[in-house]
């Protein structure tokens, strides 16, 4: 604060006004203690009265932490989707669905099972016997790189396609406490959606839209849509909470999405899945 106080008095200086009822002398020695004193002074007053100033200052910083890491999380979610790693994961038949569960993380999620029509015959590893149903294909699941710090879990049909389900856990600081520290559910969906919203730039760039938003037994659901120019628009719902391993708190960021174009054929399950979601 020293300095914007120091270049205030200085400003005052060259109008020629005596700044914080300090009065100059006519001899260059006195004009030096006069500028002396002047910035000692200013810097004092300034430091007294700009405490509800540094306070306003931490908090805008705060805010945008959180949107900073509201933006980063979103973007992971909607633009990172690429092919996983395999892997095996303990899961149980239920209905049309089977239960995914991560004992390390402490959730389960439901997965789609497959449909003999999301897998065309040319792709399947041998021929159907005539007169008889294609196989079942189940949805896949794989993990990203986890480096300790992120982690990403992902589920999708076999068959190529941009719609699918992904968990994704990143670590908070530790003044995020629940998810009421980024703020109500309309300011965090409104955060992330303008966030990933660029149709305002020239070109305009991918066009994000708030559908709706609700918090439900400590979680925050959001709908909306994202569509890139040229590409077709992508419908999206995520589910985010927060829980603690015993040592920090973690963000669960559950992200489904499927084309428009696929609405008939992944609408229903994606959204099943997410709302499957929860913590064991």
């Amino acid at each position: 604060m020293a300095s914007v106080s120091s270049s205030l008095c200085f400003q005052s200086l060259g109008r020629r006004t005596p700044p914080c009822n300090s009065i100059p002398y006519n001899n260059s020695k006195g004009m030096r203690n006069w500028r002396n004193q002047s910035i000692v002074q200013c810097s004092q007053r300034t430091t007294h009265n700009c405490s509800g100033n540094c306070i306003e200052e931490e908090e805008q910083s705060k805010n945008t932490k959180r949107r900073e890491a509201l933006i980063q999380i979103a973007t992971f979610a909607a633009f990172s989707y690429s092919p996983f790693i395999g892997s095996a994961a303990a899961a149980e038949e239920k209905d049309n669905f089977r239960v995914y569960s991560d004992e390390t993380n402490k959730y389960k999620i439901m997965v789609p099972e497959g449909d003999s029509e999301w897998l065309p015959y040319e792709e399947q590893s041998s021929k159907p016997i005539i007169g008889t149903a294609t196989p079942r294909v189940d949805w896949q699941v794989g993990q990203g790189k986890n480096n300790g710090i992120r982690a990403l879990t992902g589920f999708y049909p076999q068959v190529a396609s941009e719609s699918n389900v992904s968990v994704f856990i990143t670590l908070l600081g530790a003044d995020f406490t629940r998810m009421e520290s980024f703020g109500k559910v309309e300011e965090f969906a409104e955060t992330l959606v303008s966030g990933l919203d660029r149709s305002w730039q020239n070109p305009p760039g991918a066009a994000a839209k708030l559908v709706a938003c609700k918090s439900s037994n400590g979680f925050y659901n959001i709908e909306y849509t994202l569509q890139k120019p040229g590409e077709s628009c992508r419908h999206i719902f995520s589910k985010i909470g927060m829980a603690n391993n015993g040592y920090y708190n973690r963000l669960f960021t559950v992200t489904g999405q499927f084309m428009e174009e696929e609405t008939d054929k992944y609408s229903s399950n994606v959204q099943k899945t997410v709302s499957s979601f929860k913590f064991t």
